[in-house]
């Protein structure tokens, strides 16, 4: 979490892109005074982003030959299981040790990537060498050691146009890449812990979904069609005043929505999330998808776990969960692991064994 070099972007690579964004989340996420930082009862998870440890001992394994279309991606039945994890999808190992504690195999990785970088080409073909979706935090800002407030970033100058090139280079290129990704675009828009937040850098109400919609339209007008957009609010009870509907682009915008929210001393899912869950079903039906979760530590812990399983059982609407595999000495506020004890490891394995999971992506 140290500042860190910027690179012309298409001399790049990803690993150091993603080290780049783990250096500073870390510094802020830790050290950052308590005036902005989200107090502990908020749902909030850093926006973290790591290469390999030591890239020089992983291999670099070969995407397959044919992408999936999205379609194909999103037709799949059943939950789909995914991580956000130190050095994943870029450590094959490491996401095997993590598919062997849940003796599961992920079929969703997610990771981060500020406005400061291209599209990542790598990254994409590391998670499909692993038959994971890439999920995409796509983050409009220059990291967060610049702070909460970003002016540059500011949604006023994304619909000037200030920023057209980049989206139109980046749209491009995931176009022509040809492999699916779901793009996380500017999420926890509801909170106020980010620069795209309507409360910070100078913007103003309504902003946030014309700058979506804004950004969708450069999209549709360079003919990607290999992205499955993902709009994804924090859970509302750390910011119960802000209406996700203002927030919202419209079906027409977006394919996937999805939830923040963390277990801090809760027993059950629903103390997380169902008063969330209940306030975006009144107004849209969009396929849901967990896109950040995990528990503290706790007495909690093994019961909350056990019953989040449950929960997003009985909910078909609920396309699948990411798990955030993170300690505070690699970017998180606490311990979130399911792999921090044997016990907790057994009935998070449990829970997914529960339930009828995903398959891969059709390569």
């Amino acid at each position: 979490m140290s500042n860190h070099q910027r690179l012309s972007r298409r001399s790049m690579r990803v690993w150091m892109v993603a080290n780049g964004l783990v250096l500073v989340a870390l510094v802020t996420w830790i050290l950052q005074p308590a005036t902005t930082s989200p107090p502990p009862s908020q749902q909030v998870g850093p926006g973290v982003s790591t290469g390999p440890t030591d890239p020089a001992t992983e291999p670099t394994p070969e995407p397959p030959p044919e992408p999936p279309t999205v379609a194909d991606i999103m037709d799949i039945p059943g939950l789909r299981f995914g991580v956000s994890a130190p050095d994943v999808p870029w450590s094959p190992s490491e996401f095997q040790r993590i598919a062997d504690a849940a003796e599961a195999t992920p079929t969703l990785v997610q990771f981060f990537l500020s406005w400061e970088h291209d599209y990542p080409s790598e990254t994409v073909e590391h998670s499909y060498a692993l038959e994971t979706v890439p999920v995409l935090s796509w983050e409009p800002w220059a990291g967060l050691d610049q702070g909460i407030h970003q002016p540059d970033y500011a949604l006023a100058r994304i619909l000037d146009g200030d920023y057209d090139d980049y989206l139109r280079d980046f749209a491009d290129d995931l176009r022509d890449h040809g492999w699916p990704v779901v793009i996380r675009f500017a999420h926890e828009m509801n909170g106020h812990w980010y620069p795209w937040s309507e409360q910070n850098s100078g913007n103003q109400l309504g902003e946030y979904a014309t700058m979506w919609r804004y950004v969708h339209e450069i999209f549709t007008e360079h003919e990607v069609e290999n992205v499955i957009w993902l709009w994804s609010p924090n859970i509302i009870r750390a910011v119960p005043e802000i209406s996700l509907a203002a927030l919202y682009p419209g079906d027409d915008y977006v394919d996937w929505i999805g939830m923040v929210g963390y277990a801090f001393e809760e027993f059950t899912a629903a103390e997380t999330f169902q008063a969330t869950y209940d306030t975006l079903r009144d107004f849209t039906d969009k396929p849901l998808l967990i896109t950040e979760t995990g528990a503290q530590p706790g007495d909690h812990k093994i019961s909350w776990i056990t019953d989040l399983f449950d929960w997003v059982s009985q909910r078909s609407d609920i396309v699948g969960l990411i798990w955030f595999e993170y300690t505070p000495a690699d970017g998180g506020n606490a311990d979130w692991r399911f792999t921090a004890t044997p016990e907790i490891t057994t009935a998070f394995r449990d829970g997914l064994a529960r339930n009828t999971l995903a398959d891969p992506p059709p390569l």
